[in-house]
């Protein structure tokens, strides 16, 4: 069963009680599952976590969204889905978290009228539209140099906070080479949300990393 059932739900607890927002990445977590993974970050405490796999295939990715379903509703934390709406439809699940290649968010909004819809924005402009396409938040990435995604030459820094959250009223997450010095400064800057991968996945002890992260962001 989904965490809740309506819309309006969701988004209050995405905006209440999301703070660090962690993305799974198994070819990048030394050799421990998406499974191991989710059940650290969930004994931290989160309340948000988006599975993200693009190498699955789509029997394994439902077989694995259904886990991180059931897992997600017993702790009482949101679950996202990266990019596949059928995926996230089939297990009853939260959200989705869309791409700018992936399916238009308008199209998503159309088909799944009660999930969380995330959209990905790299420019000015895409973050001005996200809620006019049917986002309920938007991602302000890539910040810095990061492992996760290949073929990358450009980077917004952490300058482009101001204008990117004044160009829209909905709730954003920041994302894309984090490092725990960040934090300060970007929750200086305005950023309430930061979603990490590697930063949690490459973790020594993932739980206790999260938690550190958890406490450090409320701290400040």
């Amino acid at each position: 069963m989904p965490l809740t059932s309506t819309l309006q739900d969701r988004i209050a607890i995405f905006r209440e009680q999301v703070t660090l927002y962690p993305v799974s990445c198994e070819r990048l977590a030394k050799g421990r599952s998406d499974s191991e993974w989710l059940d650290a970050v969930l004994a931290a405490g989160v309340k948000i976590v988006q599975l993200r796999d693009k190498e699955s295939t789509d029997r394994a990715l439902f077989e694995k969204a259904r886990i991180f379903r059931q897992k997600t509703a017993a702790a009482g934390a949101l679950l996202i889905i990266n990019n596949r709406l059928d995926i996230a439809l089939a297990v009853n699940a939260d959200g989705i978290h869309l791409g700018n290649h992936d399916l238009p968010a308008e199209e998503a909004r159309r088909l799944a009228p009660g999930l969380i819809i995330g959209v990905s924005a790299n420019t000015i402009d895409q973050a001005a539209t996200a809620a006019p396409r049917g986002a309920s938040y938007y991602n302000i990435g890539p910040l810095f140099p990061t492992t996760t995604k290949e073929g990358l030459s450009s980077f917004l820094g952490t300058e482009a906070i101001k204008g990117f959250s004044a160009a829209s009223t909905l709730p954003f997450t920041v994302m894309g080479g984090i490092k725990f010095g960040h934090i300060k400064e970007l929750i200086a800057l305005g950023a309430q949300r930061i979603a990490v991968v590697t930063a949690l996945t490459e973790a020594e002890d993932i739980e206790a990393e999260a938690k550190r992260w958890l406490s450090a962001i409320q701290a400040t």
